[in-house]
């Protein structure tokens, strides 16, 4: 996997205010800003650098305001570490071939995994199947 790698001034000129403050300062969009992607099917891709992150079948119904997924399409793209902010312990998701924050991942899912993905819209760009 090729890494992208840009100054700080390169993301906020190709980055919407909302998209930057969420994939590069690790920011939050208020819940339903953002979770008006088609349900056609597609690819969900990373806003930063357009990897591919998450397939439309494995998108759900939440309930919580953010689009969920119960797996990525390949683990390699979506990195993992602790995330010990606002005095909770949960798990972030990051684009690992950008490094852009996500969201987090829950135990709380639906089969098959049992875990829910909860991205940040903003973070998201769908490219709808042809």
């Amino acid at each position: 996997m090729d890494k992208v790698v840009k100054s700080d001034a390169e993301w906020k000129a190709q980055l919407s205010d909302l998209a930057y403050k969420v994939l590069r300062k690790h920011g939050t969009e208020r819940a339903g800003t953002n979770d008006n992607f088609p349900k056609d099917p597609g690819t969900f891709r990373c806003a930063g650098c357009d990897a591919p992150l998450f397939d439309q079948e494995t998108k759900f119904e939440s309930g919580t305001g953010w689009p969920s997924f119960y797996q990525p399409i390949d683990g390699e793209m979506v990195g993992e570490q602790e995330d010990r902010s606002f005095f909770m312990r949960r798990t972030e998701v990051h684009c690992n071939r950008c490094d852009g924050h996500l969201g987090h991942v829950f135990p709380d899912g639906p089969a098959p995994t049992g875990l829910r993905y909860c991205i940040n819209g903003a973070a998201l760009k769908f490219d709808a199947e042809e």
